[in-house]
């Protein structure tokens, strides 16, 4: 009988390990939602709609925009309006979504206040908030410029960061973003990483971005006479147009609606599947 129990409590630890251990197989086997999107590995070149190229270097992968708003959903980022195009290296410390607005062409002869920019930015977060309350989402708290907004002349760029918090978790947020002016648009790319590796992120990017070209005929240079001028400048870009619409209202609703969109964020999870995502380069190139 001694012996009979032994047996019986041999079998039930063999079968429960045995249970343990198909279940850790079949989590493995349980696809990662961002294996099924239709990534690109460079090193190749990719179209962004029909204004710009870009070459995707060796090391990172590409979404056209279907694949971007399936990675939107997972990252719980909410929808924009236009297409956008998702650049990230094999390390996935950082994620580049591009897309472009067709304003016409931005004159670059403005002066930038960064305080008031970030006061508007401020005020406009504070009608942002509403929206994310009503999504179920936490609300934003702007902390201040990461590196506050830059033109550089040459290469006809803006750059700027800001820096927030989730005012519930604390946790610490940065959204790195560039414009890149073109004859009858602004091309918007906007760099999401976590605030430790932003240095070393924004370099990594910096490396890409030369990769991108608008194709001819829609340089900022090629402008001509009667080409269609925006009707608000630098600082608005920052604001998504919206300083100039919410001067004139008086409100700042419509900066409230457009940080909504303009806001991305990144999985605190993500970076555990970052092992995976140098595999998926191997599985592609093989």
């Amino acid at each position: 009988m001694k012996r009979l129990f032994t047996v019986l409590i041999a079998l039930v630890l063999m079968l429960s390990g045995g249970m343990a251990i198909a279940q850790e197989q079949s989590a493995q086997k349980k696809p990662n939602p961002i294996d099924s999107l239709p990534w690109k590995i460079g090193p190749t070149t990719v179209q962004l709609g029909n204004k710009a190229t870009l070459n995707v270097p060796d090391g990172y992968a590409f979404l056209d925009p279907a694949g971007s708003r399936s990675l939107n959903e997972i990252l719980h980022n909410p929808p924009v309006d236009e297409d956008e195009y998702t650049l990230a290296p094999k390390s996935l410390d950082w994620i580049a979504f591009f897309s472009y607005e067709d304003i016409g062409y931005v004159k670059d002869d403005e002066k930038l206040d960064a305080d008031a920019i970030l006061d508007s930015y401020r005020k406009g977060t504070e009608e942002t908030n509403k929206e994310r309350r009503s999504r179920g989402w936490d609300e934003l708290n702007i902390l201040g410029w990461s590196a506050k907004p830059e033109y550089d002349t040459q290469i006809k760029s803006l750059a700027w960061s800001i820096l927030a918090e989730d005012t519930k978790s604390h946790h610490q947020i940065i959204n790195y973003n560039t414009r890149l002016l073109g004859r009858h648009g602004v091309m918007d790319v906007v760099v999401v990483t976590s605030p430790k590796e932003l240095a070393t992120s924004i370099a990594d990017f910096k490396s890409a971005l030369p990769g991108f070209q608008y194709v001819p005929g829609e340089s900022y240079a090629e402008y001509r006479a009667g080409d269609h001028v925006a009707e608000y400048g630098l600082a608005a870009l920052i604001t998504g147009g919206a300083v100039a619409v919410a001067a004139k209202k008086g409100v700042f609703a419509v900066i409230g609606s457009f940080l909504v969109a303009a806001w991305k964020f990144l999985l605190v999870g993500l970076a555990a599947v970052g092992a995976w995502f140098k595999n998926l380069f191997k599985k592609k190139q093989a």
